[in-house]
């Protein structure tokens, strides 16, 4: 998909150093690009980090940008790409998630509370995983990228892309287990 009429003369604008151009699109596009780097950074700090240095990428290289795609997917391959440079060379997280306290229940929990808590508690999971099951999982699962565009994205074969990506599910519904049994029990208690 090329870009639409009014974001390619955003673009063309913001080539020329428009900063409301550049800003018109940073908001177009900011909580996608902040979304991927989220998964993958698996911390906040980070993410933030990734995030602003995918776009000072994205402004710096705004010439290249050639239009046979949307502006969004071409953000979106950058944000990818140095979220997973940030992991390569080897920056680490400058803070960890807190482990949940086990009394915190999700089961019942109805409206934003109960699906934040479901998002801490599936967050936590995915940052357990092994670098590159999480990798995969995040960009087929979350992203829907193919194993070939995963396989090109990180340097691995397709075929290591859904053997990573084989693994990592399975590791996911090992770690979720303990939330499973716990809206089992509910519903259990619930019925006394």
């Amino acid at each position: 998909m090329t870009p639409t009429t009014d974001e390619r003369e955003l673009i063309d604008r913001a080539r020329e150093g428009d900063r409301d151009a550049i800003q018109a699109l940073y908001r177009l596009h900011a909580g996608r690009v902040l979304a991927v780097v989220r998964r993958l950074a698996a911390d906040e700090e980070s993410a933030a980090d990734c995030a602003q240095e995918a776009w000072v990428r994205a402004i710096r290289s705004l010439r290249d940008f050639r239009g046979e795609s949307a502006f969004g997917t071409w953000i979106h391959r950058i944000a990818v790409n140095t979220a997973l440079l940030a992991r390569r060379s080897g920056r680490r997280r400058a803070a960890r998630e807190e482990p949940l306290p086990p009394a915190l229940e999700v089961a019942g929990s109805q409206g934003p509370a109960g699906d934040a808590l479901l998002r801490r508690r599936l967050d936590a999971a995915l940052a357990r995983l092994p670098e590159g099951m999480r990798h995969v999982l995040v960009l087929h699962d979350v992203e829907g990228m193919t194993h070939e565009e995963i396989g090109t994205t990180l340097g691995i074969a397709p075929g290591t892309s859904k053997s990573q990506l084989f693994k990592a599910r399975a590791q996911m519904r090992v770690l979720l287990r303990p939330l499973a049994g716990a809206v089992e029990n509910e519903g259990a208690v619930c019925n006394t």
